[in-house]
């Protein structure tokens, strides 16, 4: 009998904080546009969408927990997938505001960055010359002299208030291999159960560089870290997004799509929704003769509490 294709999770990260509404018509920040993308991206097979909230009116990156249950909500009424909610945030916030609604909302999954590091994306300010709104120039060139914070302090408190506090799960964001250390070292103190949601990130300056090596370099070293107790994702920047996420695929990794890491559906061609990207690596993943996971079979793969456990 013939195995059985492999199930491939994809995340899709909506909306994202690094973004503005300068750089594409496509990237959603009203609520109404955010659940609407986020519905048709599960629609196209993304069992897990990863979500941020954005000023309605300017479509500044907001930590406000008003703005997220005007979307979470309508979200989870039309589909299944796991609702992911940032702890990152936008820049500049503290992590008492970034936890502020997932502490609210108690969802199954958010989002964790395993470490503080220089996060570069001032380079894009160059490319216009007009902009949507007043905040978005000074807030890309901001990042020459910025620093995400999430210090070990910070982390235990997340994973205690939102991990232990709430039985909320992790996606493991880790921009360099010093944070797959830094994930060991809360494994080892027994903060962080398996199985772990390993999400490597490629691409952004600050971070490691999305070359072939270095996403083989970012595995074999979480395979020694962790062994069997962890779960691969990738997820890469801009152009690099496609082809970096068909290596993970052709690995045995997970994968991430959405308009927070690209803006792109190729060379040189703006995408024109999360769901397309979606839709992309999905006809990837199958012509790779493995097969897209459905929401339940990601909960069962991530040890989920489940949608009903949530509060909206």
């Amino acid at each position: 009998m013939a195995k059985p294709p492999r199930k491939v999770i994809i995340t899709c990260a909506v909306t994202g904080g690094i973004h503005t509404p300068t750089m594409s018509d496509a990237l959603p920040y009203t609520p109404q546009d955010i659940a609407r993308q986020a519905i048709d991206a599960a629609e196209a097979g993304a069992s897990i969408l990863h979500l941020h909230a954005r000023d309605p009116e300017t479509g500044k990156p907001t930590p406000d927990p008003d703005v997220f249950m005007q979307f979470l909500p309508v979200i989870k009424q039309s589909t299944d997938a796991v609702l992911n909610i940032t702890t990152g945030g936008g820049l500049n916030m503290t992590v008492e505001e970034r936890l502020a609604a997932p502490l609210k909302a108690e969802p199954e999954m958010c989002s964790c960055n395993m470490g503080s590091m220089n996060f570069g994306i001032f380079p894009a300010a160059d490319k216009f010359k007009q902009w949507k709104f007043d905040w978005e120039e000074p807030y890309l060139r901001g990042t020459d002299d910025f620093i995400f914070r999430n210090t070990f302090k910070d982390i235990e408190y997340i994973l205690t208030h939102l991990g232990e506090g709430c039985g909320t799960r992790f996606e493991f964001e880790c921009y360099d291999i010093g944070h797959l250390y830094n994930l060991a070292h809360f494994v080892d103190r027994g903060l962080i159960r398996p199985p772990i949601m390993i999400q490597t990130i490629f691409g952004i300056l600050g971070g490691i560089g999305p070359d072939p090596e270095n996403v083989v370099f970012m595995k074999r070293t979480a395979d020694r870290l962790f062994g069997d107790d962890y779960v691969w994702s990738v997820l890469a920047a801009g152009r690099h997004q496609m082809p970096s996420l068909t290596q993970a695929v052709v690995m045995g990794g997970h994968v991430r799509v959405g308009l927070e890491d690209s803006l792109y559906i190729g060379p040189g061609r703006m995408a024109e929704s999360n769901a397309q990207q979606v839709e992309k690596i999905r006809t990837i993943i199958e012509a790779l003769d493995q097969a897209v996971a459905t929401p339940a079979e990601a909960r069962a793969l991530l040890a989920l509490k489940g949608g009903d456990l949530v509060r909206f």
